[in-house]
């Protein structure tokens, strides 16, 4: 059953991010772990700590009462894709991303099924433009395509949406409150965008700290942008 938003908005706010452990190395991502300790609940771990070995981080953390989100954005044949799905869940992460074609969709819920974890659907990625969309064979720009493809990932039964803050009120009224929403690309206010466009600044609801770092924060229940922080500042959280 998917939790209503109305659930996740109970939580506290160090429970609604995910930190991204976006290290080269399995050791550095350990160290920012212990130095953040209590201060957050779940943790990213994308492509680039995936290659440099992370996947066996996912099994401690999962055992250390973390949760772990799998930022893999998956998208191949359907088979494949349901058999790396399943491997995903073994390894206990809690969320998987998948890129938001319908095909790949449909393989990565029927990959999750009965394991608990929760398939997270990218629309589309924060660094591209209506542009980029067009470039690529597009027949929509971001808004539109970010629509349909919400609409498609709720219809297939999919957990969660991974969507720009920019889409995020856009997306929330397309797919109602059963549905989780990530927005990524979060950055405190005058911080440079870097390589997403889509990029926006923080909620004032959580204090925007330094934007210089690898660990970055996402809201993971509502729309609510979270904040861009050094290992310095998450060190900050935890006593907080």
């Amino acid at each position: 059953m998917r939790p209503r938003v109305g659930e996740l908005s109970a939580l506290k706010p160090r429970e609604r991010l995910i930190v991204a452990l976006d290290a080269p190395d399995v050791g550095e991502a350990r160290g920012l772990v212990e130095r953040i300790g209590d201060g957050a609940t779940i943790y990213k771990i994308g492509m680039e700590l995936a290659y440099a070995g992370g996947l066996k981080l996912a099994p401690a953390l999962a055992s250390a009462g973390k949760q772990v989100f799998l930022d893999l954005k998956l998208h191949d044949i359907p088979n494949t894709v349901e058999r790396a799905t399943a491997q995903a869940a073994k390894l206990g992460a809690r969320f998987l991303t998948v890129h938001a074609y319908p095909q790949t969709m449909r393989a990565a819920v029927a990959g999750a099924k009965g394991s608990g974890m929760r398939i997270l659907a990218v629309t589309v990625l924060t660094s591209y433009d209506d542009a980029d969309l067009f470039e690529a064979c597009g027949r929509f720009g971001v808004v539109e395509t970010v629509r349909r493809r919400a609409e498609q990932a709720l219809a297939l039964g999919v957990d969660g949406l991974v969507a720009s803050a920019a889409e995020a009120a856009m997306v929330r009224r397309t797919v109602g409150d059963d549905m989780l929403l990530v927005t990524p690309g979060i950055r405190p206010a005058g911080a440079p965008a870097g390589d997403q466009p889509a990029a926006t600044s923080s909620a004032s609801r959580l204090r925007p700290v330094s934007a210089s770092s690898r660990a970055r924060l996402f809201s993971a229940a509502t729309a609510t942008p979270a904040a861009t922080v050094t290992p310095a500042a998450c060190a900050r959280l935890s006593r907080r």
